[in-house]
């Protein structure tokens, strides 16, 4: 009897062009049910995930060099944000190692692109999570002209050698293009723009980007194509409707820890005998 298809293989990007207008942002692939059953079907992801993400943080008292590293990328509103409080949200904080990758400073634009995102790869044991990423280098700076195409160009080999060079170092990469139709990153804007807390979440700027809308589309199908790799797949993930896209990333990360199937490290002392010195100590005065 064959099993249904797993959510990776629902929203594993195939190869070959890439045509975003063709790929429903409203859709639930691998899910049939509604927006509750979605929400309890990830909480209950939860114990499993966090018991897996203890055993890779432990693995590394062994001498492990493995993590995993999550590329959160998408327009404004995609719910990147989202993905980390509900989703990441479900493990021990302290074995997750979040960047959210701004605007380049003055020092970041004077090395090559890769420069700062090199010294963001998460240490072994973590789950790193890229909030944007070395992506940022081929999409704005492709739609914006922030350098000359010839550089772009070459930025996609110089990124599939980055992540080749991961991978060998025993990094596990979860590629997700966070994607959603322009009518919902308006409802998204509009609902901050209605309530005074988000305000701060809001930029202006933001209304301008959504003019560019189609050049954006057509940066990220470049990109997702000459970039969607056997070692560094690409994942994209319809995101119109926020809790199965929290869902589907809670199910790649899950999916993703179970094949790597971490394992508590063996202890090198004699249990029974460091329980006897605690059962055999004097009172502490």
């Amino acid at each position: 009897m064959s099993s249904s298809p797993t959510f990776a293989e629902h929203l594993r990007l195939p190869n070959g062009p890439v045509d975003l207008t063709a790929l429903d942002p409203n859709a639930t692939p691998g899910f049939d049910d509604d927006k509750d059953a979605g929400k309890l079907a990830l909480a209950d992801l939860g114990d499993e995930l966090a018991d897996l993400q203890e055993r890779l943080f432990a693995e590394r008292v062994a001498g492990s060099g493995r993590r995993v590293l999550l590329v959160l990328q998408g327009m404004d509103t995609s719910g990147k944000g989202g993905v980390l409080r509900h989703t990441v949200g479900l493990v021990d904080p302290q074995g997750v190692h979040i960047t959210s990758f701004k605007a380049p400073t003055e020092e970041e634009r004077s090395h090559d692109f890769l420069w700062r995102i090199r010294k963001a790869v998460p240490e072994a044991g973590l789950i790193g999570v890229f909030d944007r990423s070395h992506y940022e280098d081929v999409l704005i700076a492709r739609v914006r002209s922030l350098a000359p195409r010839k550089e772009i160009e070459s930025r996609y080999d110089a990124i599939n050698e980055f992540e080749r060079g991961l991978v060998a170092d025993g990094t596990t990469i979860v590629k997700c293009m966070l994607h959603i139709s322009a009518d919902t990153q308006r409802e998204r804007l509009l609902a901050r723009l209605d309530d005074p807390t988000k305000h701060w979440k809001f930029n202006p700027g933001d209304i301008d980007e959504r003019a560019l809308w189609p050049d954006y589309r057509e940066a990220y199908e470049i990109a997702l194509e000459r970039t969607n790799t056997d070692v560094a797949p690409w994942y994209v993930v319809p995101s119109d409707r926020k809790w199965y896209r929290n869902l589907a990333i809670g199910e790649l990360l899950l999916q993703t820890l179970q094949a790597m199937a971490p394992q508590w490290p063996v202890t090198e002392f004699d249990v029974a005998e460091q329980k006897r010195r605690l059962l055999d100590e004097k009172p502490v005065e």
